[in-house]
């Protein structure tokens, strides 16, 4: 049996390896009480378990451990899971218990300090735009806590709607493990890097079933928190031979976490709010205000990471000009696109606002009339 066709039945099993323990920890979950209970803010109508991450880290577990044993050393794949486990326990016990967000982020710091420290998963020479390698010295060890914590709290404030967190992760796994298999060499470690996110793949392949909508079980911080960790560490290895730890190609790649992440600070801070304060005004919500139905919803999400990916395939295939030129051109479309759904509010669009200003007389003429009569007031 061919190595490349040994590795595709060992993610099949892994795939229903997850399949298979996801009903197990559908029944645990509501032993150990760990649900989800609906209120004004949850979409759910019904107690439902939520602690399903830790399907997809079990079989994780298992296939590291046991199914590529031939491929990641044990003692390498033991740290990895602990390191994890750390997350996992942290998600859990909010799924149990609900914690405040600043117990959730010393959770989160411990488990960012483990793989700095430990597993010597570090942001240490980054790239921009293709122009220059820099060494960041010093600021290795803050900047990389600050990218797991991104990635954690992006994806789990986007795990909103029944699959979609699990989904765009999905896509972006698989083109993180696609973007660094391409730039791999054979026989280096990074080789093995893809082979640890198309396992993370099958992985929670097996478990969406179950929770796409009409969920059975959802990720939970459990999961979200999981798989936005293993997201950081693994952009950090898997990219690192195709961009140097490209600063923009990663943050392409979750572009729809990331954007409505950014954007829930802005609309906080705008209001005055913490910016760990909950609210309904997330990406998901304002879609399904929009008219989306819920499983439109999570497929409109998934047509945009997908999009994103493509982006950053080429973006990672273009000239450096030509990369600037495209950044340009997202950050114009996707400011739109923010805009015109309302996603920092109603009243927040001033590109749209300036667009109009510049191609409607009429309102030029009414933002003037305001502004006179706002001085004329003054005085």
């Amino acid at each position: 049996m061919s190595f490349i066709l040994s590795l595709i039945v060992r993610l099949i099993i892994t795939f229903f390896l997850a399949l298979g323990l996801t009903p197990i920890i559908q029944r645990f979950s509501c032993l150990i009480g760990a649900v989800d209970v609906p209120n004004k803010r949850r979409i759910n109508k019904k107690i439902m378990p939520s602690a399903g991450g830790l399907a997809i880290y079990l079989a994780f577990s298992i296939a590291i451990t046991c199914l590529f044993r031939d491929i990641f050393p044990l003692g390498y794949s033991l740290k990895l899971i602990l390191g994890a486990a750390i997350i996992i326990a942290t998600g859990l016990i909010d799924d149990i218990k609900e914690i405040s967000p600043r117990a959730k982020t010393i959770g989160m710091l411990l488990a960012a300090f483990y793989a700095y420290f430990v597993l010597n998963i570090r942001m240490d020479i980054v790239n921009v735009f293709s122009f220059e390698n820099i060494d960041l010295g010093w600021l290795s060890f803050p900047l990389t806590v600050l990218w797991i914590l991104g990635f954690v709290n992006a994806i789990n404030l986007i795990d909103g709607l029944d699959g979609l967190a699990s989904g765009v992760s999905i896509i972006a796994l698989t083109t993180i493990g696609f973007i660094g298999y391409i730039a791999s060499t054979s026989g280096a470690i990074i080789v093995q890097v893809p082979i640890m996110i198309f396992i993370l793949v099958a992985s929670i392949g097996g478990f969406l079933p179950f929770n796409f909508f009409p969920a059975k079980i959802y990720l939970g911080d459990t999961g979200a928190l999981f798989l936005g960790y293993m997201i950081a560490i693994l952009s950090l290895q898997g990219l690192k031979n195709a961009t140097l730890v490209s600063l923009i190609t990663p943050l392409i790649i979750l572009g729809v976490p990331i954007t409505d992440t950014f954007y829930a600070i802005i609309r906080r801070k705008l209001k005055k709010q913490s910016i760990s304060k909950p609210d309904s005004m997330h990406l998901h919500h304002r879609l399904l205000s929009l008219g989306f139905t819920h499983r439109g919803a999570v497929l409109m999400i998934y047509v945009l990471a997908l999009t994103f990916s493509l982006i950053a395939l080429l973006y990672s295939a273009s000239s450096s000009i030509a990369n600037v030129v495209m950044i340009v051109a997202v950050v114009f479309g996707l400011e739109l696109f923010v805009e015109q759904i309302g996603l920092v509010g109603e009243e927040q669009r001033p590109l749209l606002n300036a667009m109009r200003y510049i191609g409607n007389k009429a309102y030029r003429n009414k933002v003037k009339a305001e502004r006179y009569n706002r001085k004329k007031e003054k005085k």
